[in-house]
């Protein structure tokens, strides 16, 4: 087995985990759902489901992402694969930012961009292989 045939199989498998994740958590994020509308009520479950499936989705894009940069690295190493690893990224980065917002819901984000706050800046890595455009970033007023 050559260097290859090892990264195409290392690629197959980051796929198919990201697949997997996508599958597995949200139909984890439904069942939760399902199980908690008797206690939480149905704001509250509808909320918790919209985010879980959002955390899922991120983190399937995670894997899928590692796939498309070691298929275009490893794999397929030409002029024509870096623009196009490129434009693969700059997509799934505006997917986890938009995924990212709607999970935490827009309505927050933009009444604290309204009022003038700045939220607080995260310690933990935020997700999307730290290519999300940083949320204080985007609000931060110029003095």
């Amino acid at each position: 087995m050559d260097f290859d045939e090892l990264m195409e199989i290392a690629v197959h498998g980051f796929e198919s985990a990201g697949v997997l994740v996508l599958t597995l958590g949200s139909l984890a994020a439904f069942l939760h759902a399902a199980v908690s509308y008797r206690t939480a009520g149905w704001k509250q479950t509808y909320e918790n489901a919209r985010r879980n499936v959002g955390r899922a989705i991120l983190l399937g894009l995670e894997f899928l992402i590692v796939a498309d940069i070691v298929m275009s690295i490893s794999v397929d190493p030409t002029l024509v694969s870096a623009p196009t690893l490129g434009l693969i990224v700059l997509v799934l980065t505006f997917l986890c930012f938009f995924a990212r917002v709607r999970a935490r819901g827009f309505s927050s984000l933009a009444s604290q961009a309204v009022r003038g706050r700045v939220p607080a800046r995260r310690t933990r890595p935020t997700g999307c292989s730290e290519l999300v455009i940083k949320r204080h970033a985007l609000t931060s007023r110029a003095d």
